[in-house]
């Protein structure tokens, strides 16, 4: 953690829980210009670690028998996908949330990634989305492939995937995560935020290059923004103590009935080193293989692995997104290979 604050993040918190003992630990600040220290009870924005908590929730839909991971997206979301070159009748819920659907990914697309893109950031940080519109501007692109032939990693899937969720379920996307995931668990950290662009407190500031990929790029405080830009793909914000509860007990198979679990885990390869299976991942360390999965938003690193098994898992927040991803993974070795 200390050898990510000297290559220039600004500040990392970790949570380690093996059987009944925990850790927690930090390096570096929470702001920049106050040198506060960052604090392990902090909430943060988890990105991408969101796809977990959104497949969980239609894995749980599946074992309420709302749904099946056969089924298409056009049942659900009937003429979503008209007119853009998209078959929905051959899109299963399964290639959504494996990443096989083929489905364009919308932060792929460049007149979208220029409105938060350096100072235009500054200018649209409060602009809101519904998941309909973010959804119309990715599949204006055409398919990368046809359904289940190739992998391809696409947030939009996640975006059509809590779609599902209100259709099935009749509530909001917010309403059936925090019934069916957050408040069984006690999750009491994680927050589902729809439209508020602010953090629960104690947090620490989020440092951004905002997409300019240079070394000296500008840094931006990216802490406030409407968290509709990345909806059921990375809107919710939790707590190293939260992400290691909720991946203990999923891991343990303490959520999901055997036949969902079995889902779970049944990961593709993607041809990049890794499998993925319904909203997880697995990892490649030295002392052998481990699940869970990563999230990158404006500001805002988050990464959770895990023993199979869910008895010792760690779960590491950086307030910056430009560190070295060798250096986060060297905090892993650390920790399940020492």
């Amino acid at each position: 953690m200390e050898n990510l604050v000297a290559q220039g993040t600004p500040g990392v918190i970790a949570r380690a829980d093996l059987g009944r003992r925990s850790w927690q630990g930090s390096a570096g600040v929470a702001e920049l210009d106050r040198n506060r220290p960052r604090v392990p009870a902090e909430h943060f924005r988890i990105g991408s670690v969101t796809k977990t908590f959104t497949a969980v929730t239609v894995l749980k839909l599946e074992a309420e028998g709302r749904l099946s991971l056969q089924d298409s997206v056009e049942a659900w979301l009937p003429g979503t996908l008209d007119d853009t070159g998209y078959d929905a009748r051959r899109i299963s819920i399964r290639q959504l949330l494996n990443h096989t659907s083929g489905v364009f990914d919308i932060l792929q697309d460049r007149g979208f990634v220029d409105r938060y893109r350096g100072p235009a950031f500054l200018e649209h940080r409060y602009d809101s989305w519904t998941p309909e519109s973010l959804v119309g501007i990715a599949t204006a692109h055409p398919p990368l492939f046809a359904p289940g032939a190739g992998w391809s990693y696409s947030s939009t899937n996640y975006l059509l995937a809590g779609m599902i969720i209100e259709a099935a379920t009749g509530e909001s996307y917010a309403d059936a995560v925090r019934t069916r995931v957050l408040r069984p668990l006690r999750l009491h950290g994680t927050v589902v935020p729809g439209f508020s662009p602010t953090l629960p407190k104690p947090h620490a500031l989020a440092y951004s290059r905002l997409f300019v990929d240079a070394p000296d790029a500008d840094i931006y405080d990216a802490t406030e923004f409407n968290p509709s830009l990345a909806g059921a793909a990375g809107e919710i914000i939790s707590t190293t103590r939260d992400l290691n509860r909720f991946f203990r007990a999923l891991f343990a198979g303490r959520i999901l009935p055997v036949p969902q679990q079995r889902e779970l885990l049944t990961g593709v390869d993607t041809g990049r080193g890794y499998h993925y299976g319904l909203g997880v991942r697995t990892y490649r360390l030295p002392c052998g293989t481990r699940w869970g999965h990563d999230g990158d938003i404006l500001g805002s690193v988050t990464r959770t692995v895990s023993t199979a098994d869910g008895r010792h898992v760690l779960s590491v927040n950086t307030n910056d997104n430009w560190h070295d991803d060798d250096l986060m993974t060297e905090v892993f070795t650390a920790e399940f290979c020492r």
